[in-house]
């Protein structure tokens, strides 16, 4: 009963806003508008803005996507996306849908709505190249960076090696720059996050993902409550992915890292509906 409460608030927004057209309109509808898509500006490999530039896998995808709904790439508008903000940016109508890392959990699916998976993630390690370390069991007595906030690094130490060392720092970036340095072992977080850091210029062949993840993150794209989008979402990420397109894209931000994702869950199989 909730998607049909919230539909018609929802299509009425975004009729306000001349934001989202049917997917199944004609050229001409689509070529009216813009579509904003919400991303994150600070996660190399993934969603990254450098200039009047954005790149990442999730902007490939988000490119991919709003073209087969009838957006050519100089009618989107890239929106910053936070992750304290994103359900809140659905809500107002401020995006039309968020491609940001955005794993799907019932507590966001209470007030907005996902299409996808398009990737799945999962917790993982990144470290120095030639380190030893092969997966969490091997941190007792090391230092495992993770950003302040995050249960990445609480999670191993209370689950894998109650001898890790805990280190919080503001971003990702920092922990790998200490690591850089030598005063941290490992870093902590999602596997692809993990590898678009090491694919960073800087760091080329410095770093490499531990391959051995321990947790399972569905990346979603979200989307208004009571959306009727889903199905020709999922389609264009079907799409996407039996044309070779999704591997390419994923091959191009995480090259040089060693990174290959859980072939177990990816790529993902996608159903018509929404999570």
């Amino acid at each position: 009963m909730r998607k049909s409460r919230f539909g018609k608030v929802a299509a009425m927004a975004a009729i306000a806003a001349l934001a989202l057209t049917s997917c199944g309109g004609s050229d001409s509808e689509a070529d009216g508008d813009k579509i904003r898509i919400g991303i994150k500006f600070d996660q190399p490999g993934l969603g990254f803005k450098d200039g009047d530039n954005y790149t990442g896998f999730d902007v490939d995808v988000a490119k991919y996507v709003a073209n087969e709904l009838g957006y050519s790439e100089d009618k989107i508008e890239f929106v910053s996306a936070p992750s304290a903000n994103r359900e809140t940016m659905l809500q107002n109508n401020q995006v039309d849908m968020i491609f940001a890392t955005y794993s799907i959990t019932d507590e966001r699916n209470k007030v907005i709505d996902f299409a996808g998976p398009y990737f799945v993630a999962g917790q993982d390690l990144l470290v120095a190249s030639d380190s030893d370390i092969d997966g969490p069991e091997a941190l007792n007595g090391k230092n495992l960076c993770s950003v302040t906030g995050s249960t990445s690094a609480k999670k191993v130490k209370d689950n894998y090696a109650e001898g890790t060392n805990l280190q919080e720092l503001p971003g990702y970036a920092e922990c790998v720059t200490q690591m850089s340095g030598g005063t941290i072992d490992a870093v902590t977080t999602d596997d692809i996050i993990l590898a678009g850091l090491a694919a960073q210029p800087a760091y080329k062949g410095k770093f490499k993902v531990v391959g051995k993840p321990f947790t399972e993150e569905k990346y979603g794209v979200g989307l208004p409550d009571g959306t009727d989008k889903c199905k020709a979402i999922n389609e264009a990420i079907t799409k996407m992915i039996d044309s070779g397109d999704w591997k390419k894209a994923l091959d191009k931000n995480t090259e040089g890292t060693g990174y290959t994702p859980n072939s177990k869950t990816n790529p993902p199989k996608l159903a018509d509906t929404c999570a």
